[in-house]
């Protein structure tokens, strides 16, 4: 993919970095120009300009990105920069960094945002999911709210250990995208069975969470959840 990334800090270096590894196509935009270090990231294309000026992003051919990433250090720049890429140039996919979590209610499609990534979530999503056994994680939310990445770790008491993926009855608007068990990452297979520890990673709406917690983990495990038991 050819992707843009507006800040060339610490966060959007470190982006573009594993982004480049990963083999894709990386332009870094930044306006101070003593920030301007390729030596930094030697595999990115680095350009010295302002990404809230519409002439600026024409001339980086933002129009021809698959994904812009908002990654500077101000809020407002991040919304100014997702709004011009999804209005003005049609980026299939914007993703913002959100810095100061009192903002966090502005970065929706409206400002042109298609994932929203603060960090404090992720951070909390994290040490959730690596301490969290029998309970849904919400790692990560698309679409603000339409649908979210979720993790459930399975304890051996769930009701489908050892039975295969055919048997469990997702609801709809869910979908079971991959189990991590131990060190192997598994595309699911109806004909796979689900094993005491795996990590069950989904994606689903917000409406169906519970269900999928239910369906996973027990018809009392919502109730636990809400009484903190």
């Amino acid at each position: 993919m050819r992707i843009a990334i507006a800040g060339a800090g610490n966060v959007g270096r470190s982006i573009a970095q594993e982004l480049i590894d990963n083999g894709h196509q990386v332009m870094l935009i930044e306006r101070q120009p003593r920030m301007l270090r390729p030596d930094r990231v030697p595999g990115a294309d680095w350009v010295l300009a302002d990404a809230c000026e519409l002439s600026s992003l024409e001339e980086a051919d933002v129009a021809g990105c698959d994904v812009v990433v908002a990654a500077t250090g101000d809020d407002k720049v991040n919304l100014v920069v997702s709004l011009l890429a999804k209005t003005e140039f049609a980026v299939p996919r914007v993703v913002a960094r959100v810095n100061r979590a009192e903002n966090e209610w502005l970065f929706t499609e409206q400002w042109g945002v298609d994932v929203a990534v603060s960090k404090p979530r992720v951070m909390a999503a994290l040490v959730e999911e690596a301490v969290t056994v029998g309970d849904l994680v919400r790692l990560m939310t698309f679409r603000q709210g339409e649908a979210n990445l979720v993790e459930i770790t399975l304890p051996p008491a769930a009701p489908y250990v050892g039975q295969p993926l055919r048997d469990v009855p997702l609801p709809r608007d869910s979908a079971l995208v991959a189990i991590v068990r131990g060190k192997r990452v598994l595309v699911p297979s109806a004909d796979d069975p689900i094993e005491a520890g795996d990590e069950l990673v989904f994606v689903c709406t917000t409406e169906v969470e519970d269900a999928v917690r239910a369906v996973v983990l027990g018809a009392d495990s919502v109730e636990r959840t809400r009484s903190g038991g």
